[in-house]
């Protein structure tokens, strides 16, 4: 097992998501953005390290919070790479099975889900993320607003799909437009990878987020 973290690759390259989400977007949102916390946590983690070794101490509370932080970055991102595809060759339509069954009955039809998600996903005070849960007591996809990456979480809840909308997720392509950028998402979403989330967490697997 690995003592610190590293930058996880994409499952696809970095021309592969355009026109939705350009080459140059997307190669500075991983290769800066998302590199930016695993490098903030690892720095953490080895001042706790150094700490524990030294035998002094450190700022319990501080660092844990700024540590969740960095934390939760590397896990949105980690998800929001896996939930997109190029379109056309699994990004984009429509969800199938399962996935399709749970929309309809929790929203009525997928035209009311998009809804939903979109307006959490514009909506977002400031920096944060829509993603989609799912809760294993009552069976129901479940849509949150998660500000930064680490607040408004549904406690323990397994996700099966996020958003990013932070500003640096769109801003190089959509400028200040992050309602054009949320309609654009959906020609890019996996379908299927988040299909197979939901099928985990209906079993109640814990899928590697």
């Amino acid at each position: 097992m690995e003592k610190y973290y590293s930058l996880s690759k994409l499952p696809y390259d970095y021309k592969a998501l355009a026109p939705y989400i350009s080459e140059d977007l997307l190669t500075l949102h991983h290769t800066k953005h998302h590199q930016a916390y695993v490098t903030g946590a690892n720095a953490i983690l080895e001042k706790i390290d150094k700490a524990r070794k030294d035998k002094t101490d450190f700022d319990i509370k501080a660092t844990a919070k700024e540590l969740s932080f960095h934390l939760g970055g590397i896990r949105f991102h980690t998800l929001f790479w896996q939930n997109l595809a190029p379109a056309g060759k699994g990004g984009g339509g429509l969800p199938k099975g399962d996935l399709t069954r749970a929309i309809d009955a929790e929203y009525g039809g997928f035209d009311r889900f998009r809804k939903e998600f979109s307006t959490a996903a514009t909506s977002v005070e400031g920096s944060g993320w829509a993603a989609l849960s799912y809760c294993n007591r009552t069976g129901r996809p479940l849509i949150m607003q998660v500000e930064k990456h680490n607040m408004n979480e549904f406690p323990a809840l397994p996700i099966l799909m996020v958003l990013d909308v932070w500003e640096h997720a769109y801003y190089l392509d959509y400028r200040n437009d992050r309602a054009k950028f949320i309609d654009a998402f959906w020609n890019i979403v996996n379908w299927d990878e988040i299909g197979k989330r939901l099928a985990a967490a209906e079993k109640g697997i814990t899928f590697i987020q």
